[in-house]
């Protein structure tokens, strides 16, 4: 709770600060784009702390992502799909990834590093193959799909945030009160000792796997839906580093064995927020990753002093 109430005030005095360098005609616009952004990728941070919770990595979502909505384009623009069978197509792919990445995980033993960093480079070829590396995407056809899933606004707030909102319900629901979070949290702790407490941790993992890939799939139709092309060679690059830096700014601990749903949408919203800050105060837009590494690295710190410092308190 202490960790929830330090990373609320973080984002209250960030976001303090940075309505007082905005014009006020500006304010309610920034709301709304903040809003857009934090929904988007609060969903994928979710996915990926349930993973890091469980004491998985997964370095490939934004090659997914870009393979996800390139499947998609193409499917609708070019192989004459409905909009609803690139969804169900897309998802469906997003499970066999996830499970894919569990099974060599669990059953061929190889670490989730190796295994994921090979599927950055294979989803990313997969992507430039199957678009034929050109731009695709809907033109001005199937509205309907992208009101639903970026255009469409309600209680003057994008659908992106209502979406984080729903999955902020499930996830809490399965990470905070079901018997898969208490496991998942057993599992990152300690692995063996969950296994010799009959906790069946590989079906688990591989669970924790496809829940990762699932949300990045659906981040891919809200990126399509939000910016109506995709581009095979650069689509989604790097969306891993915010989907990793939000669970982890948000408290999930690397090690695994710790994290929370609101930790994370926290520290997603830190995230958005900071470089909103730092782009309004004038500092290059070539520094935004330079902003997110040096966040991270203070965080990395925060969290490892906290340990060592309850650890001491333990042991007094």
């Amino acid at each position: 709770m202490k960790k929830l109430i330090g990373l609320l005030l973080v984002l209250i005095v960030l976001y303090g600060a940075l309505i007082t360098m905005l014009p006020p005609r500006a304010i309610g616009q920034n709301n709304f784009n903040l809003a857009r952004r934090v929904g988007q990728y609060g969903i994928i941070s979710l996915g990926a702390g349930v993973l890091i919770v469980s004491g998985g990595i997964d370095l490939s979502i934004g090659s997914f992502i870009g393979l996800s909505a390139t499947v998609l384009a193409v499917g609708i623009q070019r192989k004459g799909w409905s909009p609803a069978t690139g969804i169900a197509a897309v998802l469906g792919l997003g499970a066999v990834v996830g499970w894919i990445h569990g099974m060599l995980v669990t059953k061929a033993k190889l670490q989730p590093f190796v295994v994921t960093l090979c599927g950055l480079f294979i989803y990313r070829g997969l992507a430039r193959w199957y678009g034929d590396d050109s731009n695709a995407g809907l033109g001005s056809e199937h509205e309907t799909f992208r009101r639903a899933f970026s255009k469409y606004e309600f209680a003057g707030l994008p659908v992106e945030f209502w979406y984080l909102m729903g999955a902020v319900v499930v996830f809490g629901v399965l990470l905070h009160r079901s018997t898969y979070g208490r496991y998942l949290f057993a599992i990152g702790s300690n692995e063996l000792a969950a296994r010799y407490s009959g906790i069946r941790v590989d079906r688990y993992k591989i669970f924790a796997y496809m829940l990762c890939s699932l949300t990045a799939a659906f981040f891919s139709i809200m990126f399509l839906a939000d910016s109506n092309s995709v581009q095979p060679s650069s689509t989604g690059s790097l969306i891993e580093l915010y989907a990793i830096a939000g669970a982890v700014l948000g408290g999930c601990s690397l090690r695994g064995g710790e994290g929370s749903v609101a930790g994370i949408v926290l520290g997603t919203a830190i995230l958005f927020v900071l470089m909103t800050t730092v782009f309004v105060a004038g500092v290059s837009d070539k520094l935004e990753y330079t902003a997110i590494g040096l966040t991270l690295l203070v965080g990395a710190m925060l969290d490892e002093f906290l340990r060592r410092r309850g650890t001491a308190v333990r042991k007094a």
